[in-house]
């Protein structure tokens, strides 16, 4: 068997001994949590009895215990031990949080049983602030060792693909280039051994699928991945039922047309597993909170800043000649057409319905109290009306005219992603416009930056994310030099 393997080329790279456990991994995290725990109350203790040598030292220890105990339950319940946290991040707010319910629960024990008086303050004072602490320094020298194992392939297993073909090369260069610790290629087995290439990004072909399973009876394979073309079903089933006798788990690698689409992940639809390629978003409760947020807000709005509009109305009216509200159709929602509000800014007779041109640093089409809107922009105040009426947000990409460009080109032809903006409700200011990207769009670099924002936005939305922004608005229209 040693010669067939060396006729293949296969280098004896397997490791004798499979991956280390994450469960192992967790378990260690666990106990190194509980004993920063402990060693801080006790440290927190000797200190306090140098101070005091009557201490009940029994008394403290019972505490400590008690602590140690109930804290296993709430790490567990802050969901400290994901695989993220165990080995990309530290979670410090689950942490303390976690700690601090502990410490809560230990002091209403000590109330109820009316010992609470019979424990020094400074020491339990002194445990809690340093058992927050005991905990990030312990998560930080864990982790350090456990990214070093993990550079070194301790938690890779051992995976061979089945199928030596172009979806199986495909599959085996994604895996090199992109893949994570938990998985190292080991080699290739395929029945046409003779047909396919004896090699393949620096994989080996190791031999044919009855190779493998004599492999895994040696317990040298952790893994394996089935890549064979979905097309293939006699011979997928043939494979699949050899294998499926063998104690390691079997996976069924993607069809070509997948490897378009790396990130996405699947759901079950009519019990099959189907590729969710695209969702709705800001849907289902997201929807609901940003719905109310809208209305609330808007509706808040309306009324306190009602002396305001009433003001702005005036000196538009007394300014120039002409109504006081200009209405304008732009794209929304699903790329609808609705009619946008705005406080008029232009000459009536020089206003530009379809801005077919857009506007410019000193627009002689502009009004002067219409140049102090823009700048201030105030003259978007209107939109609350289309906030309520659901044809708007309050933050969302902003809605633009049916004819804007950018260097010439309209917005959609300048732009591929451009039409995506249109998942959500435009809004009334924007992700885009609090990082520097409103105003003329005179370049293409422009329209393809406000975008990027704009789609940024959509996908990561949050209430709180709407909030920095509404609170950022008011910052940048102050000093804001791109409005005219």
């Amino acid at each position: 068997m040693d010669a067939a393997l060396a006729a293949l080329g296969f280098k004896r790279s397997i490791q004798d001994t499979g991956p280390i456990s994450r469960i192992a991994v967790e378990l260690g995290f666990r106990i190194c949590d509980l004993m920063m725990l402990g060693l801080v109350g006790l440290a927190a203790f000797f200190l306090r009895q140098t101070e005091n040598p009557e201490l009940d030292s029994g008394q403290y220890l019972g505490a400590i215990l008690l602590g140690m105990v109930i804290a296993m339950p709430m790490l567990h319940r802050f969901d400290v031990y994901r695989d993220d946290f165990l080995f990309k991040r530290i979670p410090l707010g689950s942490l303390f949080s976690a700690w601090a319910v502990t410490f809560c629960i230990l002091l209403a024990v000590a109330f109820l049983v009316k010992l609470s008086d019979t424990y020094s303050r400074a020491w339990a004072l002194s445990w809690f602030a340093g058992g927050g602490v005991g905990l990030v320094a312990g998560r930080l020298a864990l982790r350090q060792m456990v990214r070093g194992l993990s550079i070194a392939g301790c938690f890779a297993n051992r995976t061979v693909i089945v199928g030596a073909g172009d979806q199986g090369r495909r599959l085996a260069s994604y895996l090199l280039n992109h893949g994570d610790a938990d998985t190292r290629v080991i080699g290739f087995v395929d029945d046409r051994a003779t047909r396919v290439p004896q090699q393949s990004e620096g994989v080996p072909l190791l031999g044919t699928v009855d190779y493998l399973i004599d492999l895994i009876r040696r317990d040298q394979v952790d893994q394996v991945i089935v890549a064979l073309p979905w097309t293939a079903d006699e011979r997928l089933r043939e494979v699949v039922g050899r294998l499926e006798k063998t104690p390691v788990p079997i996976r069924l690698a993607p069809d070509l047309a997948a490897f378009s689409f790396p990130d996405r992940s699947f759901t079950m639809v009519g019990h099959l597993p189907m590729m969710q390629l695209f969702e709705r978003p800001i849907s289902g409760w997201s929807f609901i909170v940003k719905s109310l947020e809208d209305r609330i807000l808007a509706g808040g709005l309306l009324l306190f800043l009602s002396p305001v509009l009433l003001a702005i109305a005036v000196a538009v009216k007394l300014d120039s000649p002409g109504p006081v509200l200009f209405r304008q159709k732009r794209y929304g929602f699903n790329h609808n057409l609705f009619d946008c509000w705005k406080f008029r800014t232009m000459h009536h007779h020089m206003s530009d319905a379809h801005a077919e041109v857009l506007t410019q640093r000193g627009d002689a089409r502009v009004t002067r109290v219409g140049r102090f809107l823009r700048k201030t922009s105030l003259d978007e105040l209107p939109q609350l009306i289309n906030v309520l009426k659901g044809n708007m947000s309050l933050v969302g990409p902003r809605p633009h005219a049916t004819s804007a460009k950018a260097a010439g080109r309209l917005y959609e032809e300048a732009v591929d992603a451009y039409a995506a903006r249109h998942r959500v409700k435009p809004g009334i200011t924007g992700w885009a416009q609090v990082n520097g990207w409103r105003g003329e769009t005179d370049t293409l670099e422009k329209i393809q930056r406000r975008v990027e924002y704009d789609l940024f936005y959509i996908e990561h939305w949050s209430l709180l994310l709407d909030l920095k922004i509404l609170l950022r608005t008011a910052l940048v229209v102050i000093g804001d030099r791109e409005a005219y």
